[in-house]
């Protein structure tokens, strides 16, 4: 292995997680490899990302709260290298644990792969990937399944 992850396998330097709820679903170096995974496929392998574990009303009030949308999401990422260089950490992903276990119930899939998904979907976020027209929305899914693939 090479880069910056060589000296750091699971990436806990460039990927903190913190659980603000319980998610047994997934391991922290899961969601390290998810973060890391994403950001390396789409050309932001350094940024130093803090992951956090919320539920449904934490992040249904920041959704309203940043994005003026009062509606239940599922991730939310924030970059903040533009803001401050110097940020600590240069970016954060927030998931809705609650929407990942009613979501993969809804479409019979395991918890642990919806978490998989928001936070890979948050990091391309991160990326410049976007998902509100129709061809970014292809690109972005497709990068999705390539990463996700890559993580099984």
């Amino acid at each position: 292995m090479s880069g910056p992850e060589a000296s750091d396998p699971i990436g806990s330097e460039k990927v903190r997680v913190t659980r603000a709820v319980e998610v047994p679903e997934l391991s922290d170096e899961d969601a390290r490899a998810a973060v890391l995974a994403a950001l390396s496929h789409a050309g932001r392998p350094g940024l130093r990302v803090d992951v956090v574990f919320v539920d449904d009303p934490t992040l249904q009030a920041m959704h309203e709260e940043f994005l003026n949308d009062p509606s239940v999401t599922d991730v939310m990422a924030f970059d903040y290298t533009q803001a401050d260089g110097d940020a600590d950490p240069e970016a954060e992903v927030y998931v809705s644990a609650d929407r990942a276990r009613a979501v993969a119930a809804e479409r019979g899939k395991a918890v642990r792969d919806e978490l998989l998904l928001y936070l890979v979907h948050g990091a391309l976020h991160l990326c410049g990937m976007d998902d509100h027209e129709d061809g970014p929305r292809e690109e972005m899914r497709a990068a999705e399944s390539v990463v996700l693939s890559e993580l099984r």
